[in-house]
């Protein structure tokens, strides 16, 4: 049969053929997949073996055999198998691969994996090892087991394995549920109806049950692996014992309602008369990913990405719930009626994964000098659209959630301070109302503009002096790259408006709150004049360094620690405001391993970030990519003896940085335009 006969389960040649007999539903692509669209990853497939993707964060984690140098394992002439790490683009292509982990790589196999759903914890399969050491059955042969891993301030640590395993046979391919209650896995233990059955275990405090097996509607007398749950509770795996193409191929079963449905075969695109195996599909059910050794492939096996607009049919769409959301005033206790309530998905991180909810700030680092760093600060309400709910008369509003996301709920209304709430529908099981309190405002709301004069060029990083003559304080606010600025007012004051940045003559104006009956706004436009053409081409200053601290990359490893590449994002927002801009990616590292080898680590850091950038649609000649290794700590870590330093420090000293290299955005300068 094929390579992972040997290194999956170490059994002779043609074990894994097609067993008769099978009784699943045959289904043709007319009739089941019509829409389906699949394309060959070229940019992430070797020569070598990749094979069953599993999502992480914002990208895939794979197992392939591409390492040119190492042990390689006699059975089948390959290196052995590691972890792999390609985060995804826009379009979900994956990027550039990169190793997965220092500690989980060993010098054995290792693979495929799982991950809870807050992606600390991850299941992994590997040869059954001790303190780095094989252990071997009775007869001498080293079977795979599953170990369980837990993400650390470096790299992932606490590697156990799971109490079902033996050395007596093999565990492999775990896939946790949603609610990580349940692993399911492949396994030739004793109690099976085949060669390699489906297995189920339960979460049971800090250990795993017993496992059960899956019955005779999943498991044949054939083989059943590479198992995937999906959140709808549509179980995907592959078999050869089920009615298929040809070797193995790929079935689901609903096994999410407490009648089962039965199992089906995905038929074409997804299965070919080759193998086809290792199924996953995204939460909205309508993108995916699989592997094949299908002819016209890069390798032996080949990973493949699939497009379903209208999902896949036979997998439903995750649990939704209802739920109240409920506004009132937390000083009276009264209800709120004509409140506004936006609805956006929330990262692991707590912050809203929709862009368009923040602005960007550029302010100067407090620890760095006069090097800046970007804040995120969010829109006035009525540049966010129109919003997704309005309570009624009872202060109330109903929203459908899906109970496998997480959210941000932003509640406001004129006269109140507005306020962010983060909400788990996964974790409201009593369905309780969402109560979300707003408190009163004694002030008005001064929203701003700054831009030149006459060119109406809108001005970032502008300074904007707020001075309250009732009480004789000063307020500072900056503008954002759209050259907006917001701040809260004292109702029956008068103020004075100074803006202010280099290059630019200041702007002053003076306003007064008092006896504005009613009214809980305030709008001013400032205008300032530029000194040369340079300060209005150059909106950001040519030379200027921002600092990434929002990108975070583990120790001895150059692929940006997944879902922690906020800084990038907002410099590629950045960017694709200011076309002209070309920038220089500066990449360093602590002082932990040799020169040698941060040197090297710090340009593939930063040529990291830089494909980062172009797959946020910068064009690659506009960022050049440099790595100053550990040559410049921003501590005292700088490991001469007898300087002891925390994780932390360390990880303080791991950045990128940015250097505007050139600026020079179009202006239209009449004559005349500078004469004083």
């Amino acid at each position: 049969m094929r390579w992972f006969v040997f290194i999956l389960c170490f059994l002779p040649f043609g074990l894994f053929g097609q067993q008769p007999g099978g009784r699943s539903q045959l289904h043709k692509a007319t009739e089941l997949n019509k829409s389906v669209e699949v394309q060959n990853l070229a940019g992430l497939n070797t020569e070598a073996l990749e094979f069953s993707p599993v999502f992480y964060a914002n990208g895939i984690v794979f197992v392939s055999s591409r390492r040119k140098s190492g042990p390689v394992d006699s059975e089948i002439g390959e290196t052995f198998f590691e972890l792999f790490y390609a985060e995804l683009d826009p379009n979900g292509a994956p990027m550039k691969p990169a190793p997965f982990s220092l500690q989980v790589n060993s010098e054995r196999h290792e693979g495929p994996v799982s991950f809870n759903r807050r992606g600390n914890v991850m299941y992994f399969t590997r040869n059954n090892l001790n303190q780095g050491r094989q252990k071997a059955d009775s007869r001498g042969k080293v079977r795979l087991n599953i170990y369980e891993a837990q993400r650390g301030q470096f790299d992932w640590e606490n590697v156990r394995e799971l109490p079902f395993n033996s050395r007596e046979f093999n565990c492999m391919h775990p896939t946790l549920s949603m609610d990580g209650k349940k692993l399911y896995f492949s396994s030739d233990r004793p109690g099976g109806l085949g060669g390699y059955d489906i297995w189920v275990s339960l979460k049971q405090g800090d250990t795993w049950s017993e496992p059960i097996n899956m019955g005779s509607r999943i498991n044949t007398s054939g083989n059943e692996a590479f198992p995937f749950i999906h959140e709808s509770g549509t179980l995907f795996f592959a078999s050869t014992g089920h009615k298929g193409y040809g070797g193995f191929d790929l079935f689901m079963i609903d096994i999410g309602q407490p009648e089962w449905g039965e199992v089906i075969n995905l038929g074409e695109p997804f299965n070919s008369q080759a193998d086809d195996l290792g199924i996953i599909l995204n939460p909205d059910g309508n993108v995916g990913y699989f592997s094949s050794n299908r002819p016209g492939g890069f390798g032996k096996d080949d990973i493949y990405m699939f497009e379903a607009p209208e999902g896949i049919q036979g997998v439903t769409f995750p649990e939704m719930s209802s739920v109240v959301l409920a506004v009132f005033d937390e000083s009276t206790g009264r209800q709120l009626p004509g409140a506004s309530i936006r609805l956006f998905e929330r990262d692991e991180n707590g912050t809203a994964m929709d862009e368009d909810l923040y602005e960007l700030e550029l302010l100067p680092s407090e620890s760095e000098g006069e090097k800046m760093v970007f804040r995120r600060v969010r829109k006035k309400e009525e540049d966010l659209g129109e919003p997704k709910f309005t309570t009624n008369n009872r202060g109330e509003a109903y929203a459908l959630m899906n109970n496998a996301r997480q959210y941000l709920l932003l509640a406001s209304k004129p006269g109140f301070t507005a306020r962010e709430v983060t909400y788990v529908p996964a974790e409201n099981i009593y369905k309780r109302p969402v109560e979300i309190g707003l408190s009163p405002t004694n002030c008005m709301t001064l929203g701003g503009l700054v831009e030149s004069t006459p060119y109406r060029k809108r001005i970032p990083n502008a300074v904007v002096r707020i001075i309250n003559h009732c009480t004789g304080l000063e307020e500072t606010a900056r503008t954002t790259i759209n050259g907006t600025f917001e701040s809260c007012i004292e109702i029956g004051c008068n103020f004075t408006i100074i803006s202010q940045l280099a290059g630019y003559q200041s702007d002053t104006t003076h306003i007064s709150t008092v006896n504005l009956r009613g009214k809980r706004s305030f709008a001013v436009v400032m205008e300032m004049a530029p000194e040369s053409t340079a300060s209005v081409s150059q909106p950001i200053r040519e030379g200027s360094v921002i600092l990434l601290r929002n990108i975070h990359y583990d120790f001895g490893k150059s692929a940006i620690r997944s879902g922690e590449a906020r800084d990038l994002e907002d410099l590629a927002r950045l960017m694709m405001a200011y076309p002209s801009m070309e920038i220089e990616l500066i990449s360093h590292t602590d002082c932990v391993g040799s020169e040698e080898f941060n040197q090297k680590l710090s340009l593939e850091r930063a040529e990291s970030a830089r494909q980062f950038l172009v797959s946020r649609g910068v064009e690659p000649r506009r960022i050049k990519a440099f790595g100053y290794g550990e040559a410049f700590p921003l501590n005292h870590c700088n490991c001469e003896p007898g300087v002891e330093c925390t994780d932390e420090e360390y990880e303080f000293n791991r950045r990128t940085e940015v250097r505007v290299a050139r600026i020079n955005e179009p202006a239209d300068f009449g004559p005349g335009a500078f004469e004083k």
